[in-house]
């Protein structure tokens, strides 16, 4: 089945297909149908799948024709490319129309990726789009949002301070969807959501995305969403058939001359780390460097600037290693990417499907190979249950593991680097009876934000 079957426009499918896209997903052939329905949906499809086409698709299409100006040129007068720019006459203002879709996403990353897709898909198309994130400065964005924004892509944090300075309008959106919902309840963006969907009109359309249905999901969905379709194109947990995995064990002290060893030897190049750590992460660099291994880190910790540079490098592949958490990482979206490092296990078993899904994307072959020590022997077990499958071991000549080697002891409830019970870069979860406290700790995606004026009504129902 094509696009264009799916009662998408042809100014959309046009863009779809210049970008090499010609049959939908699993995920898009359910979606897709089910936004331009108009209902609510609750989604469930791990990352790689092809979700974000799978809700912005019909939502460029709902928008567009509920506007009633399909089309524009794919360049303006001047000969530049249109990016979405509204027709204008010369001599008269732009004409501020409303925000009509919301998309709310856990990290800038995400947000970044979402909004280019949205640009790249509704390229033909009058609508206006833009993202709003911390780590940058508000300026940029109160003057973009002075002028004709259809869709607003955000994380919670920012558009918050938005809303507090009164520089965003949300009282007439039309559709919101909350993609990656299970990380942002997991990173404690709780309250925060609360208190965007109360500002929203009771009566739009509201599309969740999740790659689990945990019970907080589940009750989360319940008081958002009304009578929804629920769909769910994969099965949770599983691990894609186009990526390769595989198992190094490794004495600990021995990991990073491991992973410089394959690098070179392999003569490797994109490899996308996993560390556990900001810290973690900024050490792992220093030690590549010094190994003669272009490499640079994201995290929570980075500036924007140097976040978006730092990826466009590996994007581009003039940077070979790009070490990260497992929060910025998110949104990371590149296409045939070959390799994924696990330099140190997640806490969290779920994490290991999101990490390895970066790579083995839309059919492609991918490797996702992971460094285990003693230490994460039990998170290993927890992956290969999660999973149900063993992975492969390999042990590499010259970094065989001590057979006596014992796990470090466990202090204040952690052990070593492979300590449980607690995520990394992660925010920490508030207490819904704790009383609301000024926010300025700074937020896993990197978000800094001020005291804001509590909002205490809980939606329910149909919002």
């Amino acid at each position: 089945m094509s696009f264009s079957n799916l009662g998408l426009s042809d100014a959309i499918v046009r863009a779809v297909t210049e970008r090499g896209y010609t049959e939908p997903t699993p995920i898009q052939l359910q979606a897709i149908p089910a936004v331009l329905s108009g209902g609510d949906l609750l989604a469930g499809a791990q990352t790689g799948t092809g979700k974000t086409a799978g809700f912005t698709l019909p939502i460029l299409h709902l928008l567009s024709e509920a506007k009633g100006d399909r089309t524009v040129d794919s360049h303006a007068s001047d000969g530049r490319p249109s990016h979405n720019r509204p027709a204008e006459k010369i001599g008269q203002p732009r004409k501020r129309s409303p925000i009509r879709a919301l998309i709310l996403t856990p990290t800038r990353e995400l947000a970044a990726q979402v909004e280019e897709s949205v640009r790249e898909y509704g390229k033909y198309l009058k609508l206006t789009s833009m993202t709003i994130f911390g780590g940058v400065g508000m300026n940029p964005q109160v003057q973009r949002l002075k002028g004709s924004v259809d869709i607003l892509v955000a994380t919670p944090g920012r558009l918050l301070d938005h809303v507090q300075q009164g520089t965003v309008d949300l009282s007439r959106i039309e559709i919101l969807v909350l993609d990656e919902a299970d990380r942002m309840l997991d990173m404690g963006f709780i309250r925060d959501i609360r208190r965007i969907l109360a500002l929203l009109p009771k009566q739009r359309q509201n599309l969740l995305f999740s790659a689990t249905f945990s019970n907080d999901i589940k009750a989360f969905a319940s008081s958002l969403l009304n009578q929804p379709t629920m769909i769910e194109a994969e099965r949770r947990h599983l691990t894609a058939d186009t990526v390769a995995q595989k198992v190094y064990p490794v004495d600990r002290e021995q990991k990073r001359q491991l992973l410089t060893h394959l690098i070179k030897e392999h003569n490797w190049f994109q490899v996308l780390v996993f560390t556990r750590t900001k810290h973690g992460a900024d050490r792992l660099v220093k030690q590549l460097m010094d190994d003669n291994i272009p490499s640079l880190a994201i995290h929570g910790n980075k500036s924007q600037a140097a976040r978006t540079r730092a990826l466009a490098k590996f994007k581009d592949a003039s940077l070979q290693v790009l070490v990260a958490t497992d929060i910025a990482a998110r949104g990371i979206d590149i296409s045939d990417l070959p390799h994924v490092v696990n330099f140190e296990l997640p806490n969290v078993p779920e994490d290991y499907v999101h990490r390895i899904g970066r790579t083995g994307r839309a059919g492609a072959a991918g490797e996702a190979v992971s460094l285990v020590c003693v230490d994460e022997l039990k998170l290993l077990a927890d992956i290969e249950r999660l999973i149900k499958q063993p992975l492969p071991r390999e042990i590499v000549p010259g970094f065989e593991p001590n057979p006596h080697a014992k796990p470090e002891p466990i202090q204040n409830g952690q052990r070593g680097q492979a300590s449980r019970g607690k995520r990394p870069d992660r925010a920490p979860s508030r207490s819904p009876q704790a009383a609301p406290q000024p926010r300025t700790a700074r937020h896993a995606d990197g978000e800094r934000s001020g005291a804001r004026s509590p909002v205490s009504r809980r939606p329910s129902g149909r919002h």
